[in-house]
């Protein structure tokens, strides 16, 4: 029996084949990351759902935020549940979340320091049908136990990120989707994130995202211009002589008692 002719293979079974120098399409649901250049670069326009992103960071709370709060707020509104965070290093500030539309009630924050409770909370969260979104930090997973959770998202149609330190980075892993963020050396107001692995070809430059979004930028804005009218009336700073190159001030611009938002932030 002779072997087939290639063009007997239908029209629709060749859209299905992915070519390596081609953006891959989505072979599953996507949420929006709420960045317009990020999306522009990830198959189907967002992140993948039913599978494992991994997020290569500096330090273990850096850019977290910045990167997923979007897509987490679209989660909680689709599907409803928690957002169940996995050895988050830091508490999250609930006010300022909430404000950018993450209700401090939708979160769910395990704390524990041993690598298998770490792991073990992770694959009970993506087995939960009322979970929207697992975000699990587990520097010390290996691969066969991120195969794992890999394989529990898709099972149960979960958006799962995983951050893991920048030193992986040439290690293997079976994320869909791996993410190397850090502060631009060019310019520290931006993040540049490199994709290390996505179904379509490697990126020539990294994706360029501003490190503070709209509303903090405009907080910050306003911070440098109280002081600076401040110290003028105070006769301290005379106007027009340049400002300190970093300065620690305090802003208070969250309305409402004790959950106010009241953090300290470096003014460059």
């Amino acid at each position: 029996m002779g072997l087939p002719f290639l063009d007997s293979f239908s029209a629709a079974a060749g859209r299905g084949v992915w070519h390596a120098d081609e953006l891959g399409l989505a072979d599953a649901q996507v949420v929006a990351t709420g960045h317009a250049a990020l999306d522009a670069e990830l198959p189907g326009g967002g992140w993948p759902v039913g599978a494992m992103t991994e997020l290569l960071l500096p330090a273990p709370e850096a850019h977290v935020w910045r990167l997923l709060l979007p897509a987490l707020a679209q989660a909680v509104v689709t599907r409803g549940g928690p957002v169940v965070l996995i050895g988050a290093p830091y508490e999250p500030c609930g006010a300022s979340l909430a404000a950018q539309g993450l209700p401090v009630e939708a979160l769910m924050w395990v704390r524990s320091e041993a690598p298998a409770a770490r792991l073990w909370a992770c694959e009970q969260a993506l087995r939960c049908a009322d979970v929207s979104a697992v975000v699990a930090w587990l520097p010390q997973a290996r691969v066969g136990e991120l195969r794992r959770l890999q394989l529990a998202a898709a099972q149960h149609e979960v958006l799962l990120f995983v951050c893991r330190p920048e030193s992986v980075a040439l290690s293997a892993s079976p994320a869909r989707l791996r993410i190397q963020a850090d502060r631009s050396e060019a310019d520290v107001s931006q993040i540049e994130l490199h994709i290390l692995k996505r179904r379509g070809p490697p990126l020539a430059a990294p994706v360029m995202l501003p490190a503070r979004n709209e509303r903090m930028t405009a907080l910050l804005a306003a911070a440098r211009l109280r002081r600076k009218l401040r110290l003028q009336q105070q006769g301290v700073a005379p106007a027009g002589e340049p400002a300190a190159s970093a300065t620690v001030v305090r802003i208070d611009a969250w309305k409402g008692g004790p959950d106010a938002l009241d953090r300290l932030a470096v003014v460059a």
